[in-house]
């Protein structure tokens, strides 16, 4: 086993955001490159009109993954997904594009563990 491989340090982390711009790609998270991230909860809610969400998972390979994938929310209505892990490798990123509504008002907003590798 690589040394290299092993992650001996983690940290907690909720990160946030606004998406309120119609048809805009927002960065929510990017896994920093010195770690691996467990998402431990994502939360999506709406509070600005009817609303289409796409939260898509955009590995550093070019895989593209739909978290969220056209999602029609009226105002009020929220996702959130916990009970599972979702493992993200140095420089995935997850991003909200709200359209279909001029004035989208979109939060999200991730928790994370990130394990650091130690340099071996």
């Amino acid at each position: 086993m690589s040394s290299a491989n092993i992650s001996t340090h983690s940290r907690m982390k909720t990160v946030g955001t606004e998406c309120g711009t119609e048809d805009l790609q927002v960065t929510v998270y990017t896994c920093p490159n010195n770690c691996r991230s467990h998402v431990l909860m994502l939360f999506v809610s709406n509070s600005g009109g009817n609303t289409t969400v796409d939260v898509e998972f955009d590995r550093a390979d070019g895989t593209h993954i739909h978290i969220l994938g056209g999602k029609n929310m009226v105002t009020g209505d929220y996702v959130q997904f916990t009970g599972g892990e979702m493992i993200m490798e140095p420089g995935d990123v997850i991003h909200c594009t709200p359209s279909g509504n001029a004035s989208p008002h979109i939060d999200i907003m991730l928790t994370v563990e990130e394990f650091f590798k130690v340099p071996g």
